[in-house]
């Protein structure tokens, strides 16, 4: 399942985003988005995790979670 989390830390690293949703389950991809023109994050990542019930359990337990001084919102991504 593709989750969206957004409202993430602009600080935040692809790593660690990674490393958060691993705390739920196997993730297969992770991808924080970046501006092209300066590199930095724009706030929000697309995170991959092939097992259904663990992508809802990640999002069950981190949406409207306070994660590095900011309440992220998480959620199934459009198709």
């Amino acid at each position: 399942m593709k989750i969206l989390a957004r409202n993430l830390a602009r600080t935040m690293t692809e790593h660690e985003v990674r490393v958060l949703f691993t705390e739920h389950g196997s993730v297969g991809t992770c991808n924080l988005v970046l501006d092209a023109i300066t590199g930095q994050s724009k706030g929000f990542a697309f995170v991959e995790m092939p097992s259904d019930d663990e992508a809802k359990k990640a999002i069950e337990s981190l949406n409207q979670a306070l994660v590095a001084g900011q309440k992220i919102r998480v959620k199934k991504a459009d198709a």
